[in-house]
């Protein structure tokens, strides 16, 4: 089997293997031209989006600069993502987020891992799990999302999170390492901030 074969499969391989090499410098050729684009440039960053990810659904808005190991080539993003400056997408397998999915500042989705044995990783061994994030989530500024992860759907992720274990659906957690602090519930219907009321007209259909 060659190496870029065990990428998505959780087994050993070697990333600087020549193959690898030379597929991951052309997506982050790709990547460098998204960076480089101004502001005004809106309608190329969204084509340039729907050429480096493996899938990148309707309004969805990645703020420059980004970083991702592979350009976004393992990626797959629903609808209405917006993710802000610095998304780091370590990409090395894949990366499922869903639609109106929101990324503050600073945000890690890390799928790969190197083993705990110094022999191996002196050889630069590497190993990938998948990361998935539900509909409908919002992960805080500077939240770390580790390999193999999976964030349920409507669940809120704390600023500075560690997360290294799955997340429930409609859930807030956070902390280091993020766990579950409370369901969403119905003070969050009256409640937006503190003691600051929602308008009850903005939740309707």
């Amino acid at each position: 089997m060659k190496e870029r074969d065990k990428m998505h499969t959780g087994e050993l391989y070697l990333p600087g293997d020549e193959e690898i090499m030379k597929e991951q410098t052309a997506c982050l050729e790709k990547l460098y031209d998204y960076n480089a684009t101004r502001p005004s440039e809106g309608e190329k960053r969204a084509r340039l989006l729907k050429e480096m990810f493996l899938s990148i659904g309707e309004g969805t808005y990645i703020e420059p600069p980004l970083h991702a190991n592979w350009g976004g080539a393992h990626c797959r993003f629903g609808k209405n993502v917006y993710a802000n400056f610095n998304l780091t997408l370590v990409d090395d397998t894949y990366i499922e987020v869903g639609d109106n999915v929101m990324m503050a500042p600073n945000v890690v989705l890390a799928t790969a891992a190197h083993p705990i044995l110094p022999k191996l990783r002196a050889k630069t061994y590497q190993y990938n799990a998948p990361i998935r994030i539900g509909d409908d989530c919002w992960l805080g500024a500077g939240v770390i999302v580790l390999p193999g992860v999976t964030i349920g759907r409507g669940s809120v992720i704390g600023a500075g999170s560690v997360v290294t274990k799955d997340i429930p659906e409609n859930v807030v957690a956070f902390g280091v390492p993020c766990r579950v602090i409370r369901p969403i519930g119905e003070r969050d219907r009256e409640f937006y901030f503190r003691n600051r009321r929602i308008d009850p007209a903005l939740l309707e259909e």
